[in-house]
């Protein structure tokens, strides 16, 4: 079997787990934060995990993550 080749996207915006849930930085924080609330800025702060939809097609992205 030839090796699979990881998304370069993918690599750059997630990582695994050790239980294998995909970490991922918060979304919405890039710009127009003026709009956005205090609470909104503070409970996105830092990583989150994917939702698992979301992460089984990310996983597929990573094959040796």
């Amino acid at each position: 079997m030839p090796k699979l080749k990881t998304k370069s996207g993918a690599k750059k915006r997630f990582k695994l787990t050790a239980t294998g849930k995909v970490k991922t930085a918060q979304a919405g924080k890039r710009h127009g934060m003026i709009k956005r609330s205090s609470k909104f800025i503070r409970n996105a702060r830092g990583t989150t995990t994917l939702a698992e939809p979301d992460a089984r097609i990310v996983k597929k992205f990573l094959p040796y993550g």
